[in-house]
């Protein structure tokens, strides 16, 4: 009976240590898990506010280029307004030119 109790105690510390051995795996594999998710949100982070910071920029360069179509614009009839003539010579002028080019085709 001595013999089955000593193989009886040695199959539990046996399971006991591979149980052990797997919790200490299953931790390890938790941890790494819980380190790649970190840096899976720090990357998104980090991509998200590039992806912000360039609509940013991209809503900038629009407002300054509506800017600078309203200065052409008022520009542009201030000359008319101003040099009425020579505005409708240039009107004329390209006109021609378009009708030529267009025209040939």
């Amino acid at each position: 009976m001595e013999t089955v109790n000593k193989a009886s105690n040695l199959a539990h510390e046996t399971v006991d240590k591979a149980a052990n051995a797997t919790y200490q795996v299953a931790d390890k594999i938790v941890d790494k898990g819980d380190e790649l998710n970190a840096l899976a949100h720090e990357a998104i982070d980090k991509a998200t506010n590039a992806t912000n910071q360039v609509a940013d920029k991209i809503v900038d360069k629009g407002v300054q280029l509506k800017n600078a179509e309203q200065r052409l614009a008022e520009e542009c009839s201030i000359y008319i307004r101003d040099n009425p003539l020579t505005s409708v010579g240039i009107a004329i002028g390209v006109g021609f030119i378009l009708s030529k080019l267009l025209g040939s085709r």
